[in-house]
């Protein structure tokens, strides 16, 4: 179940005047401001864009020119990360405020989620839209990653681990989780490619194909496993890799 939020106040630029930038990295900053209410940041990635923090108090939306994506059938998976998904149960949304946190790390290098991401991203998961698919051992949450699902785009937030291949298992779970008859159709947004994400599978496009394949991505239906009320998830069987 998705709840729509109070709509946002905030216009953002449209697709055609995003489509006309410059096709560089300069370009991948878009606009700075506005607030980070839950109808703000749906109506941003229904846009193309996401936030990240721009300084300690604003914040900047970003629509990459060159954006990292993961088509479904695209998905990498070595052998020695097949042998580690047997080690590992998936579940969706089972501990989401946890693995915000755990993304949230201060002493992971690199980090950029603050505490207001963190609550605008619980705010999401509330209304039905941010979910966390979750890597489990022995009762402990290994690692997992976030997102937003707007119909078959999984808008990618971060990821985190606290064993081996344990971020990897997530996502690896997460791409069985979105494989139904829709599954050509949908995506996975990685906002940029790392080569860490390239290697298992992550390419890049445009941001003009990125933007012109995102109306029929926000037509599909949302995958089931993501339908269900936070409140009710539990754990979910993993998938034929495991």
């Amino acid at each position: 179940m998705q709840l729509e939020p109070r709509p946002t106040p905030w216009v953002f630029p449209t697709r055609d005047e995003l489509v006309s930038l410059p096709d560089d990295e300069e370009t991948d900053l878009i606009a700075v401001g506005a607030d980070l209410a839950a109808g703000t940041i749906l109506a941003a990635y229904r846009g193309g864009l996401f936030p990240m923090p721009h300084g300690q108090r604003r914040v900047g939306w970003w629509c990459p020119a060159r954006r990292g994506v993961l088509p479904l059938g695209a998905l990498h998976v070595a052998r020695s990360l097949r042998r580690s998904v047997r080690d590992f149960e998936i579940r969706v949304d089972t501990a989401f405020a946890e693995v915000v946190d755990g993304c949230a790390d201060p002493q992971r290098p690199g980090g950029w989620i603050d505490d207001r991401i963190k609550e605008a991203y619980l705010e999401l998961h509330r209304f039905g839209w941010a979910h966390s698919v979750e890597a489990w051992r022995d009762g402990r949450l290994a690692g997992g990653l976030y997102g937003v699902v707007l119909g078959g785009l999984f808008a990618g937030e971060s990821m985190f681990h606290r064993e081996r291949d344990a971020s990897k298992v997530a996502l690896v779970g997460l791409v069985d989780l979105l494989r139904d008859e829709h599954a050509d159709r949908r995506l996975i947004d990685t906002q940029w490619v790392t080569p860490h994400l390239a290697g298992l599978g992550v390419v890049e496009i445009g941001r003009r194909e990125y933007l012109e394949r995102l109306p029929d991505l926000l037509a599909v239906p949302v995958a089931v496993p993501f339908l269900t009320p936070p409140a009710l998830a539990g754990p979910t069987p993993r998938g034929p890799l495991a």
